[in-house]
């Protein structure tokens, strides 16, 4: 009997240092779904729970070349995109990525779960104009959207909007993610273009909030998860639904380690439904 191979999936993001975020918790998240991992690393940054303490950007054309290995020897079936740090970065990783049919997951990573900022404020339109056409789905929490549309976003209605006003802006699908809301659940919209104007339509997942500081990585863990799920054929939504249960699951294991926002237990997750 013959197995079938994994899924394999390129994650391109920055290194966290402390195992919690960026391609450690990409890889992590990738190997319990049952997927190939394969990473270019963007950025190498100091970090732990309570921040991030220096960023090194790798150079563009380097970034470039570890994804143009992996395409080329092994092969994509989905791919991940985290934290871009600049313009330069972004545009070879466009460049790069040209020509690659498999889904694209880009998470528009701009400030850590600490608060520290991850992107230069330029490469925001960069973000918007070279790499969100690429992308089946676009994963931004509130703040993100916000700084994406350039206004203050806050309350699920807006969310709503804004992420639907991104699709149509990008072609992509967009999965906005409410927690920074004040509702008593977690609330996060799915929002699926049509093939017209008018036809895209919206589908609403809410969870509990679970009493935790340990949420280091959440964004980063959902969208390798989400990547992961379409690498194995998964439909959108169902790859969304499933992806959100392996985050639940592995903040409720987190494990405690650090003395801020520590990071989740992505080992413990057997199962998500």
């Amino acid at each position: 009997m013959t197995t079938r191979p994994p899924p394999r999936i390129l994650a391109i993001a920055g290194s966290d240092s402390s195992g919690g975020a960026g391609i450690q918790a990409d890889l992590k998240t990738i190997a319990m779904l049952g997927g190939y991992g394969m990473t270019a690393i963007t950025a190498v940054t100091a970090q732990n729970t309570v921040g991030v303490q220096a960023i090194a950007p790798m150079a563009g054309d380097m970034v470039a070349e570890q994804i143009a290995s992996c395409i080329t020897d092994i092969g994509v079936d989905a791919v991940k995109i985290g934290m871009l740090h600049d313009a330069d970065i972004i545009a070879h990783v466009a460049r790069a990525l040209e020509g690659v049919t498999a889904p694209v997951v880009v998470d528009p990573v701009m400030i850590a779960t600490s608060g520290a900022a991850l992107i230069d404020p330029e490469a925001i339109a960069a973000l918007r104009e070279s790499l969100f056409p690429r992308a089946a789905l676009i994963t931004p929490n509130l703040p993100e959207l916000g700084h994406l549309l350039g206004r203050k976003l806050s309350t699920s209605a807006e969310m709503v909007e804004a992420a639907e006003e991104l699709s149509h802006l990008t072609g992509a699908a967009v999965l906005a993610k409410g927690g920074h809301t004040s509702d008593a659940r977690i609330i996060d919209v799915l929002y699926i273009p049509g093939s017209a104007a008018g036809e895209g339509r919206a589908v609403q997942f809410d969870h509990r909030r679970i009493d935790t500081p340990h949420t280091h990585g959440t964004g980063c863990t959902l969208s390798s998860a989400i990547a992961t799920l379409l690498g194995h054929g998964q439909p959108l939504e169902h790859a969304v639904r499933l992806g959100r249960n392996f985050v639940i699951r592995a903040i409720e294991a987190a494990p405690g380690f650090g003395a801020g926002n520590g990071p989740l237990g992505h080992h413990a997750v057997r199962r998500l439904d």
